[in-house]
């Protein structure tokens, strides 16, 4: 047991997604019961919730995935759940050129036509042969450099561009790590020869997911295991004064704390909280993000056979608006209504300054694109088109960024201002589900048992898989 080296006071949790709930969890572990949570929505889970439409399809907020790197997170999710978990293989495909090849498409080029595979093996042993004597400036070049000019062409580069909306000049590489699969050639010639698929690259290899209520299930309960009078939703934070240490809400509220984590997008904090130094809203106002439309097509009759065991799927090709679509139905029988030969399509559409999105036609755009891409089949009737805005959707990588959260970050907690999570923190590498539960979890610590937080301050480590065997949290319960 690690003896608390100082009291948090009274903490107000700022958003009820999976960070806010982290930290919460962490402070009733600890037995430190002053504190409160607020969330603007009606319930728990923010980006991490889930719906369900007026039809009896559940619907994520994004194709989210679950897997983990730490133990800790593993044993409070199962809490959560109360062990109605599904466990399924992973296979995602990337859809080109007419047919599906398996991710990661650099390894499987035997699936292309002969001048496709031809060209991209070419490439790749060109940056084989190239050596490098600086680091890549910028994504784009990163691209270009490891994968040569017909991989970068086919693949990496319209689908990189589809995802995060910005010219991949203008994104940095340090948030990659374990995201990008990095070509191994020899591996490569050899599959090529084979003509062997290789699947089996990834974290996410094999994931769990809820046997019911969609992703927003482990939040609901999570939410559960907390004491009711700790949560308050339908609050929505109108400004932040950092000397009076209160927060004042939209309708009029005002609570008082000692410490405030919140995670809400850092551009809207640093937005409302008073007063705050000119130079931290100037580097604000450099940050970027995306949006995200997702749509959900709930669909009655035949489905392909090519897509019965599929979990999602890459769309690279300009045609469709879309740049990833899961067979959300095979992710759970209960996610479509009782009934025959209900099942359900979930696309994510990227919306930026760079990449504007035909919004009135979206959705109808979106069926027509999946009838081309041949995963809507003559006679299958679409019953429900579910669609979803979230103007967060992905902090994008920017040149700079460490810079600007440097700049940012100590200046919000000289005021007892720490904020944390997927915008919060605005560190893509460290935004998943498990990453952003344990901001919230190591942040308690820091401040209760000063402790590192590893998961912000060393993503690489978090990454490692270095927490799934161990528990270190066990022993600071306190």
């Amino acid at each position: 047991m690690t003896t608390p080296r100082a009291d948090p006071g009274r903490v107000l949790i700022v958003g009820a997604g999976p960070t806010g709930l982290g930290a919460a969890h962490r402070l009733v572990e600890l037995g430190h019961d002053d504190f409160v949570v607020l969330d603007r929505a009606a319930g728990p889970g923010g980006l991490a919730a889930s719906v369900v439409d007026p039809q009896g399809f559940t619907w994520d907020i994004g194709g989210h995935v679950q897997f983990s790197h730490y133990a800790y997170y593993d044993e409070a999710v199962d809490r959560a759940v109360g062990g109605q978990w599904l466990t399924h293989e992973r296979e995602s495909w990337v859809w080109i050129r007419g047919r599906f090849v398996p991710y990661p498409f650099q390894n499987n080029l035997h699936r292309l036509d002969a001048a496709d595979r031809d060209r991209a093996l070419a490439g790749l042993e060109q940056a084989h042969a190239r050596t490098q004597t600086s680091k890549a400036a910028n994504f784009g070049e990163w691209i270009d450099r490891t994968f040569g000019p017909g991989l970068a062409d086919l693949f990496m580069r319209p689908y990189n561009f589809k995802v995060w909306g910005y010219p991949l000049e203008e994104m940095d590489t340090g948030w990659m790590g374990e995201r990008v699969a990095v070509p191994d050639l020899t591996r490569i010639r050899e599959q090529v020869a084979a003509g062997k698929d290789d699947v089996s690259w990834g974290p996410n290899r094999t994931f769990r997911f809820p046997r019911f209520g969609g992703t927003g299930a482990m939040w609901t309960g999570m939410a559960r295991l907390l004491p009711r009078e700790r949560l308050r939703y339908g609050a929505d934070v109108a400004a932040i004064d950092t000397h009076a240490r209160t927060v004042k809400l939209h309708g009029g509220d005002t609570l008082r704390y000692d410490t405030i984590v919140t995670t809400m997008p850092l551009d809207r904090c640093c937005a409302i909280a008073t007063p705050i130094d000119a130079d931290v809203r100037r580097a604000a106002a450099q940050l970027r993000h995306s949006a995200v439309h997702v749509i959900g097509i709930g669909l009655r009759g035949p489905r392909p056979e090519t897509l019965a065991r599929k979990c999602w799927m890459y769309f690279p090709e300009p045609n469709s608006p879309y740049y990833r679509v899961t067979v959300f139905s095979n992710y759970s029988p209960n996610h479509v209504p009782d009934g025959p030969d209900y099942w359900s399509l979930m696309a994510e559409v990227c919306e930026s300054p760079a990449r504007p999105v035909a919004l009135a036609s979206l959705v109808d755009d979106t069926v027509a694109a999946m009838r081309h891409d041949r995963l809507i089949p003559e006679g299958a009737q679409v019953v429900s088109r579910w669609h979803r805005r979230e103007e967060h959707g992905y902090p994008t990588p920017f040149l700079g960024r460490d810079d600007v959260l440097r700049a940012i970050g100590p200046a919000l907690e000289a005021q007892r201002v720490f904020s944390r999570g997927r915008f919060g923190a605005w560190k893509y590498e460290v935004a998943n589900q498990d990453h952003s539960f344990m901001q919230g979890v190591e942040l308690v610590d820091r401040l209760v048992f000063g402790e590192p937080e590893t998961t912000l301050e060393s993503p690489g480590l978090a990454n490692s898989g270095a927490f799934l065997t161990a528990n270190p949290w066990v022993s600071r319960r306190g």
